[in-house]
């Protein structure tokens, strides 16, 4: 009910006060089209990993980018654009809302499958106005160079993400839940998910640059980057595996990961052999995290990251942003700058893992319910699925059926 009527007063509020701005169509329309099919296709596929929760994965994701991006709307629009009693509403401050939107998706990710719509909706609600600030603070006052949001998206969302499944679960060690494991038919979805983000990455990267010298760097160093970390991943996952065999969770993530560390200096002038070398380390961290880190804080910390976010995006950034001091202080912005990147990517960790731990405080009032455990990664709990009303689905326990009755 209450986000019924949230829903409500954004609609109320846009139509009283939001008008349009730009007279034409901005040139960056072409990249903000490949961003829509990034979002909604490649990333909500990505997540169909998991064998009986790909609907409910699709359209959470679906909700919540769309949730998110009016909420960021109405946030920036008070900050920045409020004009005569309205809100200036063009397609840059739409973009810019849709990089808001996209801490959401990434940091629902580690708690996929284990929370109601409601608890998703809620981390929406309070991570949108915490990136609003921490991207103000980290790169209008600090002055961080971060254009692929390395720092300010990937960065800040994994460690939001963590602190609101570390402030959620507790210290409780959960066993893996049967439901979790991927089928070949799930691989295959996240993996077409992952070759659509991989082809429109470089969009993502170059919308926020100027046009000219600095966006087509930013597109070149980012394709030099995902194409060495695809390769690295292959490589690097058949010595991982026995037999000399690929893992489709490597293919699917580490592919990815040289996207994720070079946008903080994507459009820096760095020669194609480091855009290289930074896409290959990227994509091994990723994988040795997923092989022997990820098991390791689930032992020592409980700390449950369903989706492997601390891998993909936690690391990488780090990586990244590491990376982009190194390169500050050769010579492309001097040793200041590159003290300035260092405390943008502590602001991003500090903040971000504060707030994701007082937002997973929330999640557990009475009101917000998670889904029963046997229900959990169950698309039954949130979709009329045709064939299963008349009869239990494939492998439900008596145990699951009543519940499913009695939710």
């Amino acid at each position: 009910r209450v986000f019924k009527a949230s829903v409500g007063a954004l609609l109320l509020f846009f139509a009283l006060f939001v008008t349009y701005d730009e007279p034409s169509l901005p040139s960056i329309f072409p990249l903000f089209q490949d961003i829509q099919v990034m979002l909604a296709v490649g990333l909500g596929l990505l997540l169909a990993f998991l064998p009986r929760y790909g609907l409910s994965a699709l359209a959470h994701n679906f909700l919540l980018l769309n949730f998110s991006t009016q909420w960021a709307l109405l946030l920036q629009g008070l900050r920045h654009r409020y004009r005569h009693g309205e809100l200036r509403l063009g397609l840059h401050n739409v973009l810019a809302a849709e990089f808001a939107a996209v801490t959401v998706l990434i940091s629902v990710g580690a708690v996929l499958g284990r929370t109601s719509p409601c608890q998703l909706l809620t981390v929406a609600f309070c991570e949108v106005p915490v990136y609003l600030a921490s991207e103000w603070l980290i790169v209008t006052q600090l002055g961080v160079r971060d254009v692929g949001g390395t720092i300010t998206i990937h960065v800040f969302a994994c460690y939001f993400g963590l602190g609101v499944s570390k402030a959620l679960f507790g210290t409780q060690r959960r066993p893996a839940h049967p439901k979790e494991t991927p089928t070949p038919r799930s691989d295959l979805l996240a993996l077409v998910g992952t070759l659509t983000l991989w082809v429109f990455w470089p969009s993502f990267v170059a919308a926020p640059c100027r046009p000219g010298d600095a966006q087509r760097r930013a597109i070149l160093n980012t394709l030099l980057a995902l194409s060495a970390s695809a390769v690295t991943t292959v490589v690097a996952s058949s010595l991982l595996e026995s037999g000399g065999k690929l893992s489709p969770g490597h293919l699917q993530n580490g592919s990815l990961a040289g996207g994720v560390a070079i946008g903080a200096l994507a459009d820096v002038p760095i020669t194609p052999a480091a855009s290289l070398a930074l896409g290959s380390l990227s994509s091994l961290v990723c994988l040795l995290g997923f092989r022997f880190l990820t098991p390791l804080l689930a032992r020592r910390l409980a700390l449950h990251d369903h989706c492997g976010i601390h891998n993909l995006h936690g690391l990488p950034g780090i990586l990244g942003a590491a990376a982009s001091a190194v390169a500050d202080q050769g010579g492309c912005g001097g040793c200041r700058q590159a003290l300035w990147q260092v405390a943008g990517l502590a602001v991003a960790l500090g903040g971000s893992l504060l707030s994701g731990m007082l937002a997973g405080a929330v999640l557990r009032l009475p009101c917000l319910a998670p889904p029963p455990e046997p229900l959990c990664f169950e698309d039954s709990l949130n979709f009329r699925i045709q064939g299963q009303a008349e009869s239990p689905g494939m492998g439900d326990t008596t145990e699951e059926v009543a519940l499913k009755e009695r939710v």
